[in-house]
This record gives C-alpha cells, sequence and structure tokens, in this order.
C-alpha cells in the first residue's frame, strides 16, 4: 500500500493498483478488527479454563484491593430489576450467559454504589463545614489541615492583617473557596454517576424480561447499551473536566481525562454474538470499571475530607508532648536514675488494690458463701447462746423466788411471774433505802442489789441475742453492700467496653441512634421521591435520572442498615419487597410516598426507639 492506494494482483499475476475510497477504508478496518479479534480469541483458548473471565477476575482483585486499603467492602442488598425467578439467589437456574451477565450487573451496581457512598461521605464532611461559623471555617483553616497548613496560615493571616488590616475576611474568603471549590466537585461528581447508576438500572428493567427468557437475543443489545452509557458518562464527566480546568484552584485535580474503551463497530452492528465476542463486552466493561474507579479515586482523593490524624493533630501533639512530659518525669523517679519511688508506687498500688480486693470482693464473697452454705452450723452457734440467756433468767427466777418467800414469809407459787417477785424485791428494796447504812451491813440491801445485777446481765444478753439474731439475718444485705463498689466499678467497665465494641453510631446498630439513623435514611429517601417528581414535573429528565440514581443509593443503604435486625424479627421477606417496590422506575411516586409511610408505622427495626414513646 503505497501513497494511498491498495496494490492487489489480477487474474494473470499482474499487480494492479486499486483506488481507496472511503468504504474501502472502511472494509478494511472492518477486516483487520475482525482478524485481530479472531487471533486474539485463538490465543485465550489455549489457556486453561477458557470460559473463566480472567480479566474480570484481575478486575474484582484489583477493586477488593484498593478497597480494603481506602473503603469498607460490601456487597449491595438492592435487587436488581429482574424477575423473581432471576434474581441472584438463583443463578444456577439459567444458562451461563444469563449467569455472567447478572454477575456483570451486580458488579457494575456495586462499584457504582461503592463509588458513590465514597464521594457521598466526603461531601456531607465538606457541607457540614460550609455550614460553620465564620469562626469555625477560619479554625478549620489553621488548625485542622495539618502542621503545614498552620504555620502558612498563621503567616498569611499575619501579613493580610498588617498590610490591609483585613487578615481576618480573607482567611474567611480562602475558607469559603477552599470548601466550595471541593463542594463543587463532589456534587457534580455525584450527579453524574448517579444519572449513570439510573440509565443501568432503568435499562436493566426495560430488558428484565428478555434477559431472563431470551438471553442470546437480548444480552447483545444490552451490552451494547451499557457501552453507550460509559460513552455518555465519558462525555459528562469529559464536559464538567474541561469547564474546570481552568478554574480548579488545586493543582494537578485534573491531570488525566476519563477515556473508555468502545466496543468495535462489527460487534455492534451483529444481531447475535458468539460465546467469544460476549466475554470481549463484558472484559471491556470490566475495564471501564477499572478506569472509573481509578478516576473517580484519584479524583476524590484530591478533594476528600481530611483524615483523622490531620483534623486532630494538635490534640494528638498535646498528648504526645504530655505523654513524653510523663515519661521524662517517670524516668527521673525510676531506678535508671537511682530512685525507687516507682517501686514504691508500685508495692503501694498492689497492696492498695489487694486491700480493695479483699475488703470489696473476697469478704462479701466469703460472708455470703457462709450465709447460704453454712446455716446449719450458725442455727447451733444460736440455739448455745439462747440456752445460756436461759440459764440466767432461771438463775434470776430462782433468786427471786427465795428472796420473795424469805420477805413474805410464805410459800410462793413457782409459777409466779418474775414481774410480780421483781415489785416485791423493789419494795423491800425503797425500805432498805431509808436506812442505807444500817441495812448494808444487816439487812437485805445488798441481796437486793444482787438481784438488781442479776436483772440487768439478762436484759443486757437478751438485748445482744435480738441484736446478733437481726444482723445474722441481714448479712448477706451487709455482704452485698460491701461489694457495691466492686461491683459498680465492674458494671461502669462492662459499659464501656460494650460501647467500644458495639459502637451504635451506624444504622446498622441496635440503639437508640441506630434507629434514628435508620429513620433518617426512610425521610431521605422520601425527600428523593419528591425531588425526583419534581424535576420530572418540570421536564428535566437529567436532573430527574439523576435524583432517581440517589435515591436507588439511598435504598441501598436502608437495605443494609435493616436486614440484619429484619430478618431477626421476620419483617426481611416484607421489608425487602416494600424496598423493592420503591426501586422501581414505573411505579407511580403517590404509590412510594404511601409505601415510605407503611415503612415508618409497621416495621420493628424502623420505630421510634420505646424511650421516645
Amino acid at each position: 500500500m503505497e501513497g494511498g492506494e491498495l496494490v492487489s494482483e489480477n487474474r494473470a499475476g499482474s499487480p494492479e493498483t486499486l483506488p481507496l475510497t472511503p468504504r474501502t477504508m472502511k472494509d478494511v478496518k472492518a477486516l483487520v478488527t475482525l482478524y485481530s479479534n479472531y487471533l486474539w480469541n485463538r490465543l485465550i483458548s489455549f489457556l486453561p479454563n477458557p470460559n473463566t473471565n480472567f480479566l474480570g477476575k484481575v478486575t474484582n482483585l484489583y477493586h477488593a484491593t484498593a478497597r480494603n486499603g481506602k473503603r469498607r467492602r460490601r456487597t449491595i442488598s438492592l435487587p436488581l430489576p429482574l424477575p423473581p425467578a432471576s434474581s441472584s439467589d438463583s443463578f444456577s437456574r439459567f444458562s451461563s450467559k444469563a449467569s455472567k451477565i447478572f454477575e456483570v450487573l451486580e458488579d457494575m451496581m456495586e462499584n457504582v454504589i461503592l463509588n458513590l457512598h465514597c464521594i457521598q461521605k466526603n461531601l456531607e464532611f465538606w457541607q457540614s463545614r460550609a455550614e460553620g461559623t465564620n469562626a469555625q471555617k477560619a479554625y478549620f483553616m489553621i488548625c485542622e489541615r495539618g502542621p503545614q497548613a498552620f504555620i502558612d496560615g498563621v503567616i498569611q493571616f499575619i501579613r493580610d492583617s498588617l498590610a490591609e488590616g483585613s487578615g481576618k475576611q480573607q482567611l474567611i474568603c480562602s475558607a469559603s473557596s477552599y470548601m466550595s471549590e471541593r463542594i463543587i466537585v463532589l456534587s457534580n461528581l455525584r450527579y453524574h454517576l448517579a444519572d449513570f447508576l439510573a440509565q443501568v438500572y432503568m435499562e436493566v428493567d426495560k430488558v428484565g424480561d428478555d434477559l431472563a427468557k431470551e438471553t442470546e437475543k437480548s444480552v447483545p443489545s444490552l451490552l451494547v447499551i451499557i457501552n453507550n452509557l460509559f460513552l455518555n458518562l465519558e462525555a459528562s464527566i469529559g464536559h464538567f473536566h474541561a469547564n474546570r480546568q481552568t478554574g480548579s484552584s488545586i493543582d494537578g485535580s485534573y491531570s488525566f481525562p476519563l477515556v473508555f474503551d468502545k466496543l468495535p463497530e462489527v460487534n455492534q452492528e451483529g444481531s447475535q454474538w458468539t460465546e467469544c465476542e460476549t466475554r470481549d463486552a463484558i472484559n471491556l466493561i470490566y475495564q471501564n470499571l477499572q478506569k472509573l474507579d481509578t478516576y473517580i479515586s484519584s479524583l476524590v482523593a484530591k478533594h476528600q475530607k481530611p483524615r483523622k490524624v490531620t483534623l486532630y493533630w494538635m490534640h494528638y501533639t498535646c498528648g504526645a508532648v504530655g505523654i513524653s512530659v510523663c515519661s521524662l518525669w517517670l524516668l527521673s523517679h525510676s531506678r535508671v536514675m537511682g530512685s525507687a519511688d516507682i517501686d514504691n508506687w508500685i508495692r503501694e498500688a498492689k497492696d492498695s488494690t489487694v486491700g480493695f480486693w479483699k475488703d470489696h470482693v473476697e469478704q462479701p464473697l466469703l460472708s455470703i458463701r457462709d450465709e447460704l452454705f453454712e446455716t446449719f452450723r450458725k442455727r447451733q452457734k444460736g440455739v448455745m447462746e439462747r440456752e445460756e440467756v436461759q440459764l440466767t433468767a432461771d438463775s434470776l427466777h430462782r433468786m427471786l423466788l427465795a428472796f420473795s418467800e424469805q420477805t413474805k414469809g410464805q410459800k410462793i407459787p413457782q409459777n409466779a411471774s418474775d414481774q410480780e417477785m421483781l415489785e416485791i424485791v423493789m419494795g423491800r428494796y425503797e425500805k432498805e433505802l431509808m436506812h442505807p447504812i444500817q441495812n448494808l451491813l444487816g439487812g437485805e440491801l445488798v441481796r437486793a442489789l444482787l438481784i438488781q445485777v442479776q436483772k440487768l446481765k439478762l436484759d443486757i444478753e437478751t438485748a445482744m441475742l435480738e441484736l446478733d439474731q437481726i444482723l445474722r439475718a441481714n448479712e448477706i444485705n451487709f455482704a452485698i453492700l460491701a461489694a457495691l463498689p466492686a461491683f459498680g466499678l465492674s458494671l461502669i467497665l462492662l459499659m464501656l467496653v460494650r460501647a467500644w465494641f458495639k459502637q451504635d453510631t451506624r444504622a446498622e446498630g441496635r440503639g437508640r441512634v441506630a434507629r434514628i439513623q435508620r429513620r433518617l435514611l426512610v425521610v431521605e429517601i422520601e425527600r428523593g421521591l419528591m425531588q425526583y417528581q419534581i424535576c420530572k414535573d418540570k421536564g428535566l429528565e437529567k436532573d430527574a435520572d439523576s435524583m432517581f440514581g440517589l435515591l436507588l443509593y439511598g435504598l441501598d443503604r436502608l437495605c443494609c442498615a435493616v436486614e440484619k435486625h429484619a430478618k431477626a424479627t421476620g419483617e426481611w421477606m416484607s421489608l425487602r419487597r416494600d424496598i423493592y417496590d420503591l426501586a422501581k422506575p414505573g411505579l407511580e411516586t403517590q404509590h412510594k410516598l404511601v409505601i415510605t409511610s407503611r415503612l415508618e408505622r409497621l416495621y420493628d427495626c424502623l420505630l421510634p426507639s420505646p424511650k421516645r414513646q
């Protein structure tokens, strides 16, 4: 081929030059593409297990590695808009080609939703910062962007203050520009990605029945449509890329454009494809997904929220300085510096801990054990004490009886009460006190005093016995009171450990905060439905598609948040069906709003916390 001409041979064998028309060039390109695809497919056929989607597996491995390092990997919960029999749970019922297409569609959904989740998290951060006060914006620009930004911000603030006297105003304007730049980029990226998700979902909804029944006819057209959707996404992002290329204040923010691979024209014109052509188209989709993921990861990385260590670098720095000072202080009291203070403190802490353990844990538990398992021994001891009191009472009764018989000069019945005989003793005692010295030597005063002493002894022993019985009856209560400090500390520690492990701030948790987060997801879905309908009423089809994509993302988040709880209460099948109905493109918005109202009223995992009712 020389000079735009094609050299061939005629029937006589002599060379012949044919002019290259545009149609001839097109045929040549098609022929070269056909033969190159044929040679590539033959090369793949020599590899082990030719049906294996090798490039797709490599791509999935790449995505798994990237997500494990940067974001939390999870599978999507929102089902594809396919017939019930063709859901992902029953891939085995269909042909291998249909199963591959289902897997490709699910991988696309997962990839786009994960990227939307990453964009949404960063966008929410910047929006919350942009809604803050001017003081909060200035604090963020100086104190929450790292040490280098702190030094540069302070220097710039001093320069502006000295030069124009408006350092604070310049700092606030810089903060607003800094945040608005990231909000614009992330919002537009979310807009185009949500539009792409909605287009894919609606196209699958259109061909869902045909895809399950007539796979051979539906797969080529669906793959061509998906390829066109990638090209539309490339054009949309490329247009935004071109508009922001010069206006961006971030160095290297738009270093490379997004360019997807295209299907060959020969494949697009065919009604039925071979197995090799289908596999090439699927590999092309995975390549485009990898390019999309790489582009979004690169762009989001330059507009993402600061890492936690960057946001709180001042706190960490102060903590590190405090730890260093404490370390030096401890070092000065350690054996290295010839001091035994640390050893003494450790010994005192050990003794205090052991004492606390014995006084508030060991001894109360032993007391409870003794009270529960040694009742018989204590009962015998109580019987012995009561017998001693009875001996004292019998002795007093005999003394009162002898004194009364001698005083009265008559026989007193044995069953006379001690109170009656005590009255006789007290009467005699009062008479003897009229002449105390005389009666102390020759009267009955001493004897009356001894009887009163015996009575006092009996009263004391009786009171002690009753008090001992009261104490014994409350030994368990006293042991529990002694163990309350240890029990309180254990309970507080257990609550802290439970809160740390449970981390109930996410919507997947079980606490009141998690319930609030799940109900807020329903509110966001309801708001998205209303905005979607408003865009449709105004004829803004592009905006409506984007809102529908964000609605799908919100429904997927709701599925992930409620799945575990709904399965535990047996509500999952019904709740999943309602969420699937909310994702149907053809269902009217009024019916969807009725479903969202039902979600908040009926399902246990979406009800308000019982403490709030």
